[in-house]
């Protein structure tokens, strides 16, 4: 059996296809009444303090992006902009074809499996509709959590949740938000996805000093827990 007894992945750029705003999040602009380059400009800049949960609820969180912008639609226009924000993050998330074997894979092994994710508010309220949420024993999010990657926080969060030590929990993700060194810093043991797609991915803060194992696919998880558990058996997992 493995010594890992749980993986943890990152969500976009992991479990997914490499992401960015597609057309869809011109029609949250107009409904907005701002022009959508700048509405973009805001939503990059301010990431990290949205995906924190910094500013509240989706809608209280996009009227502050409006302010920023320097306009100021109505209540009926911001919740209208809430719905096809929600219905754009959507359209941009496409799981990878081997994110439900892999996970349904690992859990046929014995081990538990969760995401640690920096996002806003869409993703909580539309990842139980992805065929991924039956096979996650966890779900740990920024935007609910109050803290971002790399901080502590997070991962130990989702340890605590599947009453593990982090020793215990292998990491994985494309490298944004530097999330392998936090997983490493939480003492997990961490692994970059680094799939061709990714050369396109939307990314904030990523990982670019990170030099330790690299993945091409995700399907190359199971043959690391499978070396892990062949280490293991004969004598413990060498570090």
């Amino acid at each position: 059996m493995s010594s890992y007894q749980a993986v943890l992945f990152d969500f976009f750029g992991t479990l997914t296809r490499s992401v960015q705003r597609g057309a869809a999040h011109a029609g949250t602009a107009e409904l907005l009444g701002c022009p959508a380059d700048a509405l973009s400009e805001v939503l990059n800049r301010t990431y990290y303090e949205r995906a924190s949960g910094r500013f509240g609820d989706a809608e209280a969180t996009l009227r502050w992006v409006c302010a920023q912008v320097g306009v100021h639609p109505s209540d009926q226009a911001v919740r209208a902009a809430v719905a096809s924000r929600h219905l754009a993050v959507r359209a941009d998330t496409w799981l990878r074809a081997d994110a439900v074997p892999v996970l349904a894979a690992l859990r046929q092994r014995g081990l538990r499996t969760g995401v640690i994710s920096d996002c806003t508010h869409e993703l909580p309220a539309f990842l139980p509709q992805l065929a991924v949420a039956p096979l996650l024993d966890v779900q740990v999010f920024s935007v609910q959590v109050g803290r971002c990657k790399p901080d502590s926080t997070l991962y130990l969060t989702a340890c605590e949740r599947l009453g593990l030590t982090p020793g215990d929990c292998l990491y994985v993700g494309d490298g944004g938000s530097q999330e392998l060194t936090g997983a490493e810093r939480a003492g997990m043991t961490a692994v970059r996805l680094a799939a061709p797609d990714l050369a396109t991915h939307m990314v904030f803060n990523a990982d670019r000093d990170w030099r330790g194992p690299t993945l091409g696919t995700l399907a190359e998880v199971l043959a690391l827990v499978d070396t892990d558990a062949a280490v293991a058996g004969v004598g413990g997992r060498a570090d």
